[in-house]
C-alpha cells in the first residue's frame, strides 16, 4: 500500500470532461502494459484539488489500483468505480491514432473513450461538484486495472479497502449500457487443460499415450455439457440466451503427423447465469476428465492432465427492489432494469460487501472496435448522473 499526501498548496486543475477524456486516451493502457503513467496523471488531478487517496499494487508488477474519498474519510456512501486499462489496437483499421482524441459529429473517437474512459473521466469531472456538496457520507472513486483480461485488479483493490475498513456501501460501475441500469449479468469462468500423453512412433501406436486422441475426447466431452445447459439446464429469464453456456474456443498440439503428440491443451470458458457457479462446473469437468486423466497416466509418470485458472468472474445479481436499482432507475429516467450477458467487475465488487449496479455512458456495441467512440450527450447526461448519485445517497438532495 502507498499512501500519497495531498498538496494544499497547488490550484486546482479545472479541466472539462472532454478535455479530461483527452488527457486519459493519450495514455496507451494495453493490459499488457504498465498502467502507472495514467495512475499518477490522475493522482495529479486528484491532489490538485486536495481529494485523499491510496494506491495499492494491482497484482502484477507495474499495475496500480486508486482509491479515493471524498467527504468523510470512512466506510460507507456510494462508489463510482472504473477500469483504466483498455484492449490492443493492433490489428484494427482505424480511421485516426487511437490515442489522440477526434471529435466528430457529437462523437469523441478513441481506444477506451466507450470502455471506459469516458465514465471514467465523467469521474473526475464531477469532483468539483462533489467537493461543493459537503457531503455527511463519503463518494469514493475506485480506478482498477486489467479488467480487460482478469479482472484480478477489482479483486486485489476489493481485499485492500476491506483491510482499510473503508468498504463503501453503494457501487455504480460504468461500463457502456447507454445509461441504462443493469442489475444482473453473467459470470465468467475460464480454465486451460493441458494433456501430457507419451510419445512414439505413429506406427506403434500402442508404445505411447496420444494427447490429441484425449483432448479430442474431452473436447466432444464439453460439446456435450455444453448442449445439457441448452436442453436442460438453469432458466434465468431476461438473459439472452437465458442459461449458462459453455464453449472451447482454442486447441493446439502435436508437432509432425508421424510421430505421436504427446502434448495438447485447449481453454474452455463458462458463461454462468446467477445461481450457476463457475468453479462447481470446473469441478464437474475434472470429474468428468478423471478417467482420461488416468489413462494418459498408466505406464507414464509424467503423463496426466493438469489445469490453469484463467478466468473467474462471479456473476452479478442485484434485486429489482434494492435501494439502488430504484435510485439509479429514478436518476436515469428508465421504467425497469435491465441484465446482460457479458461480465463486468460489479460482481466481484458485490460479494465483496458492495451492493452493486452497472450503469455508464456509451454503446457496448463500440467496445474493443476500430474507430470506438462515445458521444458528447452520454457523458453530458452521465456527469449530471453522478451528482445526483451523490446527493440522494448523502441525504443532501
Amino acid at each position: 500500500m502507498l499512501t500519497v499526501q495531498v498538496m494544499t498548496d497547488q490550484r486546482p486543475i479545472s479541466l472539462n470532461i472532454e478535455t479530461i477524456l483527452s488527457a486519459l486516451i493519450s495514455f496507451d493502457t494495453t493490459s499488457s502494459r504498465s498502467n502507472l503513467p495514467i495512475i499518477e496523471w490522475i493522482e495529479a488531478y486528484l491532489t490538485s484539488h486536495e481529494v485523499p487517496f491510496v494506491r495499492y499494487p494491482g497484482g502484477d508488477e507495474g499495475k496500480w489500483n486508486l482509491h479515493a474519498i471524498i467527504g468523510p474519510q470512512t466506510a460507507g456512501g456510494i462508489a463510482f468505480a472504473g477500469h483504466v486499462d483498455c484492449v490492443p489496437v493492433e490489428g484494427q483499421d482505424w480511421s485516426s491514432d487511437p490515442f489522440v482524441l477526434r471529435e466528430e459529429n457529437g462523437r469523441l473517437y478513441g481506444r477506451g473513450a466507450a470502455d471506459m474512459k469516458g465514465y471514467v473521466a465523467c469521474m473526475l469531472a464531477a469532483i468539483p461538484d462533489f467537493k461543493a456538496m459537503e457531503l455527511p457520507k463519503p463518494v469514493h472513486l475506485l480506478f482498477t486495472c486489467d479488467e480487460e483480461i482478469t479482472c484480478d485488479g477489482a479483486r486485489h483493490l476489493i481485499a485492500d479497502i476491506q483491510r482499510a475498513d473503508r468498504l463503501p456501501e453503494l457501487c455504480v460501475v460504468g461500463e457502456p449500457t447507454m445509461m441504462s441500469p443493469v442489475i444482473a449479468h453473467k459470470g465468467r469462468f475460464a480454465v486451460r487443460v493441458r494433456l501430457v500423453g507419451k510419445p512414439g512412433h505413429s506406427s506403434l501406436p500402442e508404445g505411447g499415450r496420444n494427447a490429441l486422441h484425449a483432448m479430442g475426447r474431452a473436447i466432444a466431452l464439453c460439446a456435450d455439457e455444453a448442449d445439457r445447459f441448452a436442453l436442460a439446464g438453469r432458466r434465468v429469464d431476461g438473459f439472452t440466451p437465458p442459461y449458462t453456456t459453455m464453449q472451447v474456443g482454442l486447441a493446439s498440439g502435436g508437432s509432425i503427423l508421424n510421430i505421436i503428440p504427446e502434448h495438447a491443451q485447449f481453454d474452455v470458458e463458462w458463461r454462468n447465469v446467477p445461481g450457476d457457479e463457475g468453479v462447481e462446473e470446473f469441478r464437474k469437468l475434472q470429474n468428468a476428465l478423471a478417467p482420461l486423466d488416468e489413462e494418459l497416466r498408466k505406464n507414464n509418470p509424467e503423463g496426466g492432465i493438469s489445469y490453469l485458472q484463467l478466468v473467474d468472474l462471479p456473476p452479478l445479481a442485484l434485486s429489482v427492489d434494492h435501494l439502488l436499482t430504484e435510485i439509479t432507475c429514478q436518476i436515469t429516467g428508465r421504467n425497469s432494469p435491465g441484465m446482460v450477458s457479458y461480465g463486468t467487475e460489479a460482481g466481484i465488487y458485490q460479494r465483496g460487501g458492495m451492493d452493486s449496479i452497472v450503469c455508464g455512458p456509451g454503446d457496448i456495441a463500440q467496445a474493443h472496435r476500430p474507430d470506438e467512440f462515445i458521444a458528447r450527450e452520454q457523458l453530458e447526461f452521465c456527469e449530471k448522473a453522478l451528482r445526483d448519485f451523490a446527493r440522494r445517497v448523502s441525504g443532501t438532495a
